[in-house]
């Protein structure tokens, strides 16, 4: 199970621990990550008080960041690559935040890949890929294979069992004939 996101704390629910230029602090709850932070040579002469004072400061921060700035999701143009391997990571890596992809059963034994930009990746290729946005939230939408590049309506519905999980609209000649 991965572990919840570090949060704002008292010192009555974390440990610090250092080493060397560095502290760790590690949450009571085993269920929250632990932080390290490189605090560099003045930790010595550091109180566990200040050393939480500069773990909170560090996460408010980040939480004013993120509540100042609305998240807008880049994706690459149709015809241009939207992977490419990395020498450094001996891996592909996304070059945006948007994937177009299509799900095959190609793979040895009829196992999934997942093909981007005219390149097949096996699952393990693919979730190595995926660990590039670790710690990131993912929505997967499934949409027929022509419409890889469109972002569907969304509706958020529970789907009993038997039920279709999407349905058709139907196409207006008027829509048709401006492109959408």
């Amino acid at each position: 199970m991965p572990k919840k996101a570090p949060r704002v704390v008292s010192l009555d629910e974390v440990r610090i621990l250092r080493n060397g230029e560095e502290a760790l602090v590690e949450y009571d709850d085993p269920s929250v990550a632990a932080v390290h932070l490189e605090i560099g040579p003045s930790l010595g002469s550091m109180t566990d008080e200040d050393i939480l004072r500069i773990h909170n400061s560090i996460l408010l921060a980040q939480e004013k960041r993120a509540a100042e700035h609305e998240y807008v999701a880049t994706e690459i143009p149709e015809g241009r690559p939207q992977i490419r391997y990395s020498e450094e990571s001996t891996q592909w890596v996304p070059r945006s935040a948007v994937l177009r992809c299509e799900v095959h059963d190609g793979g040895p034994d009829g196992e999934a890949t997942v093909s981007i930009d005219d390149r097949e990746l096996f699952l393990d290729e693919f979730g190595r890929m995926l660990k590039t946005y670790a710690g990131w939230g993912m929505r997967i939408v499934f949409v027929p294979r022509d419409e890889t590049c469109k972002s569907p309506p969304i509706e958020v519905r529970d789907v009993k069992e038997g039920e279709p999980v999407y349905r058709e609209r139907p196409r207006h000649a008027a829509s048709e004939e401006l492109g959408e």
